[in-house]
């Protein structure tokens, strides 16, 4: 292998190509976009053990298992995993690490797929542990050498930040080899790892005392940087935002924070002599603003009076906020004839249209989750109607019958299989203990579908293609107390309506499992269905299902050959019997 060479890589595959050159031996994640393919990548690399875990908590604790044994570790999530995996984070502040251990978060301006934009760089704050912030591909690569080995000079955690354009925009890297590290395994010290009050408090002044350190670090980190000319104003930015400020405004004075937390105090002090003003361009929180602004007392800092605290940057509007408009809107103004809406749908086939066709048609209130079924909440479906987080729906539908012990008669939460084994598991434990009597429908279709079809517990298979015991879901729900377990399948439309009728009336908590694999993982469709265009009364029943392949043709119902796989939903739904497998096409002989 040669020392180096240059490759087109995204962020994402950066990321993990960094951490195969810094000695990275464990790799632990949650399938979350925009973060997914870190440890899809990295479990390419020969040497490292790559790990989907149950969730994001479970995937620091692991890293922080294999940080403590003395390996390099990256663990990877979305920005709202950070919430989930929060806990341990708080507290390996205090307790340092073994292996240099970084933690991703790929934040995502602009919801691109995801229930809300919150900008954890808070997190570095909160946790008073180091921020690092690329803002291509080479840098995603360089930071994360960086990071491990900052974690292990200082005896912290890092947080790496990006955002969607980091993760998926695409540059060339200049790559190198791989650095094998000695691991000198666990070693026992309970002062240090044991966070009882005692020896957490013993550790609290360390974390201040760390910072300290950081801080000075940050003054003579080459990841933070000044370049540029002029004196009229100086614009600091972190991440994306550098791209974007160099490409609308060419030549300007800039400071590029890499290293964002904690703040080179001295070095904005400094930059800021040089000019007349600050102008802070950072996505959502003024986060690097407040604290810039707090620094700098007598200096104009302007960041949020000029660019939005919603969505994402772009260089129009950095151009245009800087051209003297004023505050400018969340978004660039259409440049070019607007396109038509293209809303998101589920695949034709999917297993969850006849489960969210049967829900409306029963005015049913539904608690849901998040995946591809959180789909269901859109016309002409409409038959979801909460969605909060990962595992939300079944305490949701729990916390609705406490306040109104009917509601259980018309309340069905949803959940998918990956989520159920996510954070799924102990809401359904307090739905049997607290005597609640809601309907669960666990919709499996056997993988992690919305973030690409990864594997999970119940699959039976790992990242790395290691077979391994599939949990058992009906079983699993019957070892938490739910005694009425059942497993139907999602497509055969009126035994699916008739259980779930039954179960509504059932008096106790009851499991309906909806089990048939994802539409796209490989299974041979059927032949597409026809429409007998003389017996179609064009009443609209089959269009109510959402499915791609069906559309209004004239006064009658049509079907896509090449999007039809032969489900057989929109059979069922038809009164007249205009619709099957076997109808002949207008010349045909037969």
């Amino acid at each position: 292998m040669t020392s180096s060479t240059t490759k087109l890589m995204s962020g994402n595959e950066a990321i993990a190509r960094g951490a195969y050159e810094a000695g990275v031996i464990v790799g632990t994640a949650y399938p979350g976009t925009p973060s997914t393919e870190i440890l899809e990548q990295l479990s390419r690399f020969p040497g490292l053990r790559a790990h989907w875990a149950p969730n994001e908590k479970v995937a620091l604790e692991v890293g922080i298992g294999a940080s403590l044994a003395g390996a390099r570790v990256l663990v990877a999530m979305k920005h709202v995993g950070v919430n989930v995996a929060a806990d341990p984070l708080m507290t390996l502040s205090y307790t340092g690490v073994g292996g240099g251990l970084l933690l991703v978060s790929a934040d995502d301006p602009g919801m691109h797929s995801s229930q809300n934009e919150q900008d954890n760089r808070h997190y570095a704050r909160l946790a008073k542990i180091p921020l690092l912030e690329p803002s291509d591909s080479q840098e995603a690569r360089d930071f994360v050498i960086a990071g491990l080995e900052l974690s292990e000079r200082f005896d912290t955690p890092v947080l790496l930040r990006t955002t969607t354009r980091i993760s998926h925009s695409r540059s060339l890297v200049k790559t190198g080899v791989r650095n094998e590290i000695d691991r000198k395994g666990f070693q026992k010290d309970p002062a240090k790892y044991v966070m009882i009050p005692g020896y957490a408090r013993r550790r609290r002044p360390l974390v201040e005392k760390r910072l300290a350190g950081l801080r000075r670090e940050a003054e003579r980190s080459p990841l933070n940087r000044t370049e540029g000319e002029g004196t009229a104003r100086g614009f600091i930015c972190s991440g994306i935002t550098y791209q974007y400020v160099k490409e609308a405004l060419p030549g300007e004075r800039i400071l590029k924070l890499g290293f964002s937390y904690p703040l080179p105090e001295k070095m904005i002090r400094d930059f800021a002599a040089t000019v007349k003003e600050i102008i802070v361009v950072e996505e959502l929180d003024p986060f690097l603003e407040e604290q810039i602004r707090a620094l700098l007392p007598g200096v104009p800092v302007t960041g949020k009076q000029l660019f939005p605290a919603i969505g994402e940057l772009s260089v129009n509007l950095i151009r245009r906020g800087t051209a003297g408009e004023g505050s400018v809107a969340s978004g660039d103004p259409p440049e070019t004839t607007e396109l038509p809406a293209r809303p998101p749908l589920l695949c034709p086939g999917c297993p969850h249209r006849g489960v969210f066709y049967v829900l409306r048609k029963l005015k049913l209130t539904v608690p849901g989750d998040i995946g591809c079924y959180t789909l269901g909440a859109l016309p002409p479906l409409k038959a979801l109607h909460t969605c909060i987080c990962m595992g939300s729906g079944i305490g949701i539908a729990v916390g609705m019958e406490r306040a109104d012990p009917a509601a259980a008669a018309s309340t069905v939460a949803v959940i998918g299989d990956s989520t159920f084994f996510h954070s799924g598991i102990t809401p359904l434990v307090d739905l049997v203990y607290s005597g609640s009597r809601t309907t669960v429908l666990i919709l499996d279709n056997r993988t992690t579908a919305m973030t690409g079809h990864q594997d999970h517990p119940g699959t039976g298979v790992t990242l790395q293609g290691a077979t391994r015991p599939p949990i058992d879901i009906e079983a699993l729900c019957r070892a938490v107390g739910v005694r009425r377990v059942f497993t139907a399948d999602p497509l055969q439309l009126r035994e699916l309506e008739s259980l779930i009728k039954k179960e509504l009336t059932a008096g106790e908590p009851s499991v309906i499992i909806a089990q048939r694999p994802c539409v796209l993982l490989g299974r041979t469709p059927s032949a597409p269905l026809r429409i007998d265009a003389q017996k179609c009364r064009d009443c609209g029943l089959c269009l109510a299902l959402g499915c791609p392949a069906l559309s209004r043709f004239g006064d009658c119902a049509s079907i896509d050959p090449l999007l039809c796989n032969g489900c057989g939903l929109c059979s069922q739904v038809c009164r007249h019997g205009a619709i099957g497998a076997t109808i002949p096409e207008e010349g045909d002989s037969n």
